[in-house]
């Protein structure tokens, strides 16, 4: 008797426990709603991460509209932007040469047909004096070769073509220059005014060559032949404003295509100037870090104080579920419940065993405790993954609204009786036959005279207390999916209203319930689930993220941004221990350093994800890339010319290829590391493992 006595006393003390420990969490949950519903009611502006956010929609816009009147010649062809760029520290090289307004001289090797194109462009009307000679820079004694022409000038243009067939592998020197005369007699004509003599020189090498090593490359000529390599030809020729501008879609489109690395190589084979590839750059992760960051912020960021624990999550998921449970009259077996909060996804199993008061099948019961998490959720920023499994359990699990199967059959909770009066059942028969038909004439009535809705199936089925009504309908217009604006409960209530007054009569004492579902409705719909992901085509399976309000968070709950946001978190979060371990100063390396999966969005994520401050992250974020931007900008020039040093020009496109394939490959592997690890199915084979322990193969 003693030894009962103190384990019921045990018992009590432990239910106490729990019952106190249940009552703080509810209590702290309520504490943060409060806080939410306060923090609901700010004005825009009033954060930092608001100013930010406006800044880089400004930034945006100016940058958009700049590039826009550059490539669209607004702004003209001019070119004294690269020109004045050139003179300063932006430029490494030695200033370019502005061939706006001034006669300027052209000269590049066609190695295909072995000539150089020689041509004097902007020059003034005349008759052009052309000479050309070619010396060899390591034997004087040779007199090497030349050549002269007069050219009429034509669009202000005359053109020339020195011949290098003759010369041997050796470094050489071409000299080129113009004169205009008013006559074709040179000997009897003079210069006509801005016609003087321009000169230029350029030095080149001369190779023989037959493809080399990768003379297997399709696109790579094996045959053996002679090759120009320019070493010197002075001055570049400055870039206009309108080439500027059309160079700066090609940048953007190859970053953001194949990251920095594919930008900058593209630009620095094409001649681009370093400060100009430097700003796209700039100006592309700036508009990206300005406006994506703040908007994740926004969305993503909670205080410390309002961070949901596991403790937390599990209460509200209980209490969403008690809720529902009541509404829909389904019985909850808790024993068998399960709740897990993992790093990707918090995965939910309900089993649950119909009543005689249930009105809604496994489907409908799935959408309604969805919507009911998913809602809570919203409220308490909780926006990671959702994936809900719901088990019908005991006898009556089958029954189907749609079609009407297990309808009216015993429930859980039903008693059974061994003897049973069928005389009320004959008695009534005739009347709720009666009552049936009428209510589906109503219905056929109501879907005929609806020009935007079609009534697709439905079953109407009564007893002495309830006349139960299920419809599916589907909209008629085109488009319906985006254009019709009704929802399910609207439909229900209309139908509800219209049954109700044509059968008044009729219903006497019995409950009419409707349900209604729209055949071209998702789960996503009828849960109001901001954004899913399904497991595949042959995994019923789906994941729900709580629906974010703001233009910011539809934004991001698009299917683009959805997937490209949920895999940079899912990148984020493997390089996580880093930036926790190194901090503000690793932020900026993983940024800088280029390698997959590293850049200013992906580096903003893993600053918010380890709870940095949120200027702190932009600091980092923003260093990292500048420097990324210009180290990669002043050093493409270089990675070019040793290429073209090392006869490697052919494996330019390649690598191009093979920086968009690999960045390319790299998402999809993510993508796909992503979805394995958020649809593992450990915790769903245990809880049918549990289930059919317990109910067998019910």
């Amino acid at each position: 008797m003693g030894d009962e006595i103190i384990d019921g006393a045990e018992d009590i003390a432990e239910v106490d426990v729990e019952q106190k420990a249940r009552d703080k969490v509810a209590k702290e949950i309520g504490e943060i709603r409060r806080r939410r519903s306060k923090d609901k009611k700010k004005r825009f502006l009033t954060n930092k991460e608001d100013y930010v956010l406006f800044a880089g929609f400004g930034y945006g816009a100016l940058f958009a509209l700049v590039i826009f009147c550059m490539s669209s010649g607004i702004f003209g062809s001019s070119a004294t932007l690269d020109q004045k760029a050139s003179q300063t520290f932006l430029d490494t090289g030695d200033e370019c040469e502005n061939i706006e307004d001034t006669p300027w001289i052209h000269i590049f090797p066609e190695n295909d047909l072995e000539y150089f194109s020689l041509a004097g462009h902007n020059l003034e009307e005349g008759f052009a004096l052309m000479n050309y000679s070619i010396t060899d820079i390591g034997n004087e004694d040779w007199a090497g070769i030349s050549n002269e022409i007069v050219e009429d000038v034509k669009d202000e243009r005359a053109y020339f073509e020195a011949s290098y067939e003759s010369l041997g592998i050796g470094e050489y020197q071409l000299y080129f220059e113009v004169t205009i005369f008013n006559n074709s007699d040179i000997e009897n004509a003079s210069i006509v005014e801005d016609g003087e003599k321009m000169t230029k020189t350029i030095d080149f090498e001369l190779k023989i060559t037959d493809g080399g090593f990768f003379s297997f490359l399709p696109f790579v000529d094996s045959d053996t032949k002679s090759e120009v390599r320019i070493t010197d030809s002075g001055s570049r020729t400055c870039w206009t404003t309108k080439d500027l501008g059309d160079w700066g879609y090609i940048l953007m489109a190859a970053e953001l295509g194949g990251g920095r690395e594919t930008a900058m190589l593209t630009g620095g084979t094409a001649g681009i100037p370093a400060w100009w590839m430097a700003f796209i750059s700039l100006s592309l992760s700036a508009v990206t870090l300005l406006v994506v960051y703040p908007i994740m912020y926004k969305i993503y960021h909670q205080d410390t104080d309002d961070v949901l624990s596991r403790a937390h999550i599990s209460r509200l998921v209980e209490d969403s579920l008690n809720k529902t449970a009541k509404r829909l009259s389904i019985l909850v077996d808790w024993e068998l419940y399960k709740i897990e909060s993992r790093e990707l996804s918090i995965d939910i199993m309900v089993p649950y065993k119909n009543t005689d008061a249930t009105l809604s099948d496994s489907k409908d019961v799935r959408a309604e405790v969805l919507r009911e998490i998913l809602e809570e959720f919203a409220i308490f920023r909780v926006f990671k993954p959702v994936q809900l499994t719901v088990r019908t359990i005991g006898i009556n699990q089958a029954i189907d609204f749609d079609s009407g199967i297990g309808v009216g059959t015993g429930a859980e909770g039903a008693e059974l009786e061994d003897e049973q009066d069928y005389s009320s059942f004959f008695s009534e028969l005739h009347t709720l036959s009666r009552v049936e038909d009428e209510v589906r004439d109503s219905l056929d009535l109501f879907f005929t005279r609806r020009s935007d809705v079609r009534m697709e199936g439905a079953v109407v089925t009564s007893d002495d207390s309830v006349i139960f009504v299920s419809v599916i309908y589907r909209p008629t217009q085109k488009f319906a999916f985006f254009r019709f604006k009704k929802t399910t409960d609207e439909v229900e209530v209309e139908l509800y209203r219209y049954i109700s007054e044509r059968n008044n009569d009729l219903l006497g004492s019995q409950e009419l319930i409707v349900k209604a579902r729209n055949q071209i409705s998702t789960l996503a719909d009828r849960s109001g689930a901001g954004r899913v992901e399904s497991g595949g085509k042959d995994d019923d399976r789906i994941v729900a993220v709580a629906k974010q309000d703001g233009l910011g968070g539809k934004m991001l709950q698009t299917k683009f941004l959805g997937n490209t946001l949920s895999t940079v978190e899912y990148m984020a979060n493997e390089k996580r221990e880093m930036i926790n371990k190194w901090g503000f100063w690793g932020l900026i390396v993983f940024v800088w350093i280029p390698f997959m999966a590293s850049g200013v969005l992906v580096g903003a994520m893993l600053g918010l994800l380890s709870r940095m401050q949120f200027s702190r992250v932009l600091a980092a974020t923003f260093i990292g890339g500048a420097i990324a931007s210009v180290t990669w900008a002043y050093t493409a020039e270089g990675i070019v010319k040793f290429m073209h040093q090392y006869k490697l020009e052919a494996v330019i496109p390649l690598i191009i290829i093979v920086f968009v394939g690999a960045a390319l490959l790299h998402i999809r592997s993510t993508k796909v590391r992503r979805q394995t690890e958020l649809f593992e199915d450990t915790l769903l084979d245990n809880f049918h493992a549990d289930v059919h322990a317990k109910y067998g193969d019910n």
